[in-house]
């Protein structure tokens, strides 16, 4: 498969892991009555990524990140020549997400984009108030230990068929626990395409949301690598 299909394949993927993460999170969290909360945000986050590996995965590997492309590369799994154009293309699903989110969810009378469109933030954008360093810290661990599921889950040795559960599922309890500190990135690409629509302090804080997953993506890569290795 050449390399510009496979980037357009994660280019689809990381658009339905937004709109359908982000967008529960924008349209169905908190809808009167029968909001899903932060419950039914998580699990439409891990959905996102089950679904489309199996969808895709036979075709592009179902990045849907840059951190998993870059973890995946520190692994040993993922060239380091194709990183650029996976991350483009991964980036550029995440921003066609958002703005079709946005265009959407302007369709109901009373909405603001002062609500964040479930951008990440830290300090008084987080949504339980948590600091900077707290927000760094929670994001580069779950990144790292999202990595070491992904590694460990698609490795020969691990039972066949079922890394997308695993993955999907990992993904979920990393929403379950870090919503409240940063609304849960661990992921680039999901970051910059809301906190382009938002602006702002959106963007004023979009650093974290790639600095701390991509180190967080090369801890998790390193650590399974030494975790992994067969021993002679």
């Amino acid at each position: 498969m050449s390399l510009l299909k496979r980037s357009a394949t994660e280019l689809v993927g990381t658009f339905w892991l937004v709109l359908g993460g982000c967008g529960s999170a924008v349209l169905a969290a908190a809808f009167p009555d029968v909001g899903i909360g932060l419950l039914g945000v998580s699990f439409a986050f891990g959905l996102t990524v089950l679904t489309m590996a199996f969808a895709i995965g036979h075709i592009s590997g179902c990045h849907l990140n840059p951190a998993v492309s870059l973890g995946l590369v520190v692994g040993g799994r993922f060239p380091a020549s194709e990183l650029p154009a996976y991350i483009v293309a991964q980036v550029i699903g995440g921003v066609i997400a958002a703005a079709l989110l946005y265009f959407i969810a302007s369709g109901k009378p009373g909405f603001e984009l002062a609500g964040g469109l479930a951008s990440n933030g830290y300090g008084e954008h987080s949504p339980g108030g948590y600091s900077m360093a707290a927000g760094f810290v929670t994001e580069l661990v779950m990144t790292a230990m999202f990595i070491l599921i992904i590694l460990g889950a698609t490795d020969k040795r691990a039972p066949a068929g079922l890394a997308p559960i695993a993955i999907g599922l990992g993904l979920t309890l990393i929403h379950l626990i870090s919503i409240p500190v940063t609304n849960t990135s661990v992921n680039p690409a999901r970051s910059t395409g809301p906190a382009l629509i938002v602006g702002g302090w959106a963007i004023q804080q979009l650093w974290m949301f790639w600095v701390a997953p991509l180190l967080g993506a090369v801890v998790g890569g390193v650590l399974y690598r030494w975790l992994g290795k067969e021993e002679s």
